[in-house]
C-alpha cells in the first residue's frame, strides 16, 4: 500500500515542527519520493544524523509502505 504526499509531509512535520518540507513523487505511483527537508533541528548535526531524524519520523515505513525516498536535508541560511 502506497503513502501519500501529504501523510509523508504531515509524519516529517510531526517529529520536526520548525521544517519546511517538501516532497516529489518521482515516478508517479505513491512508492517513490523525494524530499527536501529544512530545518534548524539539525544545526550542527552530520548529514547522516539529520537523515536518521527524518527516517524515525517515518515510524518505520520505509521499505515497506514507503518503497523508496530520496533525502536531501539543510539548515535554514542565515
Amino acid at each position: 500500500m502506497a503513502m501519500a504526499a501529504s501523510e509523508i509531509e504531515a509524519m516529517i512535520r510531526a517529529a520536526l515542527p520548525d521544517a519546511h518540507v517538501e516532497i516529489t513523487d518521482l515516478a508517479g505511483d505513491g512508492d517513490h519520493y523525494s524530499a527536501r527537508v529544512v530545518s534548524a533541528s539539525f544545526r550542527g548535526m552530520p548529514r547522516v544524523r539529520q537523515h536518521q531524524l527524518v527516517y524515525d519520523a517515518l515510524g518505520g515505513r520505509m521499505g515497506g509502505q514507503l518503497h523508496a525516498l530520496a533525502l536531501s536535508t539543510s539548515v535554514p541560511q542565515e
